[in-house]
C-alpha cells in the first residue's frame, strides 16, 4: 500500500480518520507503524496529502490529515476489454486502476466463457475492492468508471461509434497488421480481445464502429501483460 486511501466514512471530524479494517491490520503489519508516523494519504474521490499517526491500537487507529495536492492524471484513454477469466479479471482491474485508466468497458465476445460472466468478482463491491488496490499501488485517488456489457453487437453497433467519436480508435489484434503506434498525443479508444482473440465478424464490427486493426508483434500474449505492453507503448 504506497497510499492509505480514506472514504468519507473514515472521518470524525474534518482532519481526524479512525481507522478499523485491512487497513489498520496493514499498518500494523505491513508497514509496522508507530504513533507519530507520517503517512501518504488521499481521499477516495479527492485530493491527496499527508497524515500523522496520533495512536495505533488493537482495533483501530487515529489520523490526523491534510491534502494540499491533487492526484495525477489519468490516460486520454477508454479501454474495452473482452471479459477475461475471473481470476485473472482481479488482477486486470487492478492494473487498469494503476495505470490510469479513466474508462473500462468489460464487454463479451465469442470466445469469452458464459460462465465467466457468472462469476461473484463481477459485483460492484468486488470490482471496487480491486480498483481501490490498484489506487493505493499508484498513488490515485479516483476510481475508473468500469461498463459491463454482455451484448457485443448493440454496445458496438449503437454505443461504440460515440464513444469512440474524436478518438484514435485501435483495436489491438495479431496479425498482419500495422504495429501499435507509439507516445500519442491524442484520446484514444482501444479495444483488447480475449487471449485467443476476436474472431473475424467482431474485428469488422469493431472497424465498422472507427477501430483500426493494430499488433504487438508475433507472440500471443496473456490479457494482462496485453493490457500493460499496449498502455505503456502508447502513453
Amino acid at each position: 500500500m504506497n497510499l492509505l486511501l480514506l472514504d468519507d466514512a473514515d472521518f470524525v471530524a474534518a482532519d481526524r480518520v479512525i481507522l478499523r479494517d485491512r487497513r489498520l491490520r496493514h499498518l500494523q503489519e505491513v508497514h509496522r507503524a508507530e504513533a507519530g508516523d507520517g503517512l501518504r494519504i488521499g481521499r477516495l474521490g479527492g485530493v491527496m496529502g499527508e497524515g500523522r499517526l496520533l495512536r495505533l491500537e488493537a482495533a483501530e487507529a487515529e489520523l490526523q490529515v491534510a491534502f494540499d495536492r491533487e492526484p495525477p492524471a489519468k490516460l486520454p484513454l477508454t479501454l474495452l476489454l473482452a471479459l477475461p477469466r475471473p481470476k485473472m479479471l482481479r488482477r486486470v482491474l487492478q492494473t487498469v486502476a494503476a495505470m490510469g485508466v479513466p474508462r473500462l468497458v468489460l464487454l463479451n465476445s465469442y470466445r469469452v466463457e458464459k460462465s465467466f460472466w457468472q462469476t461473484p468478482f463481477l459485483e460492484p463491491a468486488a470490482i471496487r475492492e480491486q480498483l481501490i488496490l490498484g489506487l493505493e499501488q499508484a498513488r490515485d485517488t479516483v476510481l475508473p468508471e468500469v461498463l459491463v456489457e454482455k451484448r457485443f453487437k448493440p454496445f458496438v453497433e449503437d454505443r461504440l461509434p460515440q464513444l469512440a467519436a474524436g478518438t484514435l480508435g485501435l483495436l489491438g489484434h495479431p496479425g498482419d497488421f500495422p504495429p501499435c503506434p507509439r507516445a500519442v498525443e491524442r484520446p484514444v479508444t482501444l479495444a483488447i480481445g480475449p487471449e485467443g482473440g476476436w474472431i473475424p465478424y467482431e474485428v469488422d464490427k469493431l472497424q465498422a464502429a472507427g477501430l483500426a486493426p493494430v499488433q504487438l508483434g508475433e507472440r500471443i500474449l496473456r490479457v494482462e501483460t496485453a493490457v500493460t505492453a499496449l498502455l505503456a507503448r502508447l502513453f
